[in-house]
């Protein structure tokens, strides 16, 4: 049965999710504050729509990325608190994907905003 409040406690456990990365994994941050420029420079060079929906896809691509990471980490550590080939492989895989989603943001965003920054400079200078 639907439950309003049950609803709402479980965006509150979402939430303490993202407390939780950004507290603990000091790699988040970075991503933040990329995420930070991007919008800002989104407003600034007044980007279309479809270049928005690509800026908002890759920000949330990176965080779900960083997310998911996190969580196989803190899993693995507590299924293997000591060494273990498998679970370094797991956690190098998922250190892997985080990349691989940030440097795929990098490119899109470099696609967007270094076209319409060289655009601005050469009006400006």
């Amino acid at each position: 049965m639907f439950s309003l409040r049950k609803q709402l406690k479980s965006f509150n456990f979402a939430f303490q999710g993202y407390n939780t990365l950004f507290k603990d994994e000091h790699n988040s941050i970075v991503h933040l504050f990329g995420s930070f420029i991007s919008i800002i420079l989104g407003f600034i060079l007044k980007i279309n729509t479809t270049e928005w929906i690509l800026i908002i896809i890759s920000i949330g691509f990176v965080f779900s990325m960083e997310l998911l990471n996190s969580a196989v980490e803190n899993l693995s550590d507590l299924v293997s608190p000591e060494k273990n080939k498998l679970i370094r492989k797991a956690k190098d895989q998922g250190a892997a994907a985080v990349l691989t989603a940030a440097i795929s943001s990098f490119a899109i965003g470099t696609i967007i905003f270094i076209p319409k920054l060289i655009k601005l400079a050469s009006l400006l200078f």
